[in-house]
């Protein structure tokens, strides 16, 4: 190939790859658009926020509508704010909407909020408009032993001096349902709060709840009041079943000592039953010694067996006649 022909077509190339990194180096439309708002930005400026890995857009186009609303903004500032992880547009909106509400509100506190995580545009929003937040449905006991099921409705509005550093709705929402339990405790009947739940919402209010919170309370409604379970009735129920069951226990407990020592005596009476055998065992004996000694005669001891038989007729006669008894008891 020609050398000639070589080098048009690398100086094609390189002024082509000039002129793209020259258009991705220098935005002209957004240079073109910021200075036909009445935004004075050089093109050094753009070319620096390239090199700094910002995007000329993210600044230049928040930075006009700024301008158009009628607010003097720093390019410097909104270019720091950006570096530091901070949404410009976001604070931007928000400036403007501070501003035509008439609230205060500086650019550096308003990236001050941005960075702490919070929305700052919703927060400006949340002051001019206060926002409701619905609680869940929150349960209490009151003194009469009937449970409530209560749900509230809080107005809050954002306050902008404590958006940082200040507590969120978990807060406020777990704050008046603390309140609410508190109210519906110190009730003596569930009656008396149906009948006056505004009550609940008076005393909750007057606790100042929104202390150290991003918001101002403005109101609590109490949405809707149910009557859920009668809770002092089943713990009294709960308290009887616990105390028969120990009742039981015990009584099984006296009844083990009963049987123990029921199988106490039945031992006693055996053991007493073998020295009456033992004892009748030595009388045949006493008697041949008394035969042998000459202290009992052959009449003596026949009036000796007519005594035995007699007593033994005695018993069997007094057997019977109580198993008479038993039967005619019976019938």
């Amino acid at each position: 190939m020609d050398p000639a022909a070589i080098f048009q077509i690398g100086l094609f190339l390189g002024i082509f790859i000039l002129v793209a990194i020259l258009g991705w180096a220098v935005p002209v439309r957004l240079w073109i658009e910021a200075n036909s708002a009445g935004v004075k930005v050089g093109i050094g400026s753009l070319i620096g926020m390239r090199l700094r890995k910002v995007s000329p857009p993210a600044i230049v186009r928040p930075l006009i509508v700024a301008t158009k609303a009628g607010l003097d903004l720093d390019i410097n500032e909104l270019e720091a704010h950006y570096l530091a992880g901070g949404r410009v547009d976001r604070v931007v909106g928000a400036l403007i909407s501070a501003d035509k509400a008439s609230i205060e509100l500086s650019f550096n506190q308003a990236a001050a909020i941005d960075l702490a995580g919070r929305d700052v545009f919703e927060a400006v929003q949340v002051s001019v408009i206060p926002k409701v937040i619905n609680t869940p449905k929150v349960a209490a006991m009151a003194k009469d032993g009937i449970q409530l099921i209560a749900i509230a409705r809080v107005t809050v509005r954002a306050n902008i001096d404590r958006l940082v550093g200040g507590a969120g709705e978990e807060t406020i929402l777990a704050r008046v349902g603390e309140g609410i339990v508190s109210t519906i405790g110190s009730a003596d009947t569930h009656a008396g709060v149906l009948e006056n739940p505004d009550a609940i919402s008076k005393m909750v209010l007057g606790k100042g709840l929104d202390s150290g919170t991003a918001f101002e309370i403005l109101s609590i409604d109490i949405a809707d009041v149910d009557v859920g379970k009668n809770i002092g009735a089943e713990l009294q129920t709960d308290q009887a079943e616990a105390d028969k069951r120990v009742a039981q226990a015990r009584a099984e407990e006296r009844r083990a000592m009963a049987v123990a020592a029921e199988q106490e005596m039945k031992a006693l009476v055996v053991e007493m039953k073998a020295e009456v055998v033992k004892a009748e065992a030595q009388v045949p004996l006493a008697l041949a010694d008394a035969f042998r000694e000459g202290h009992l005669g052959v009449m003596d001891y026949m009036r000796y067996g007519n005594i035995e038989a007699d007593t033994a007729m005695r018993t069997s006669i007094a057997g019977q006649d109580d198993e008479t008894i038993s039967e005619t008891e019976t019938e």
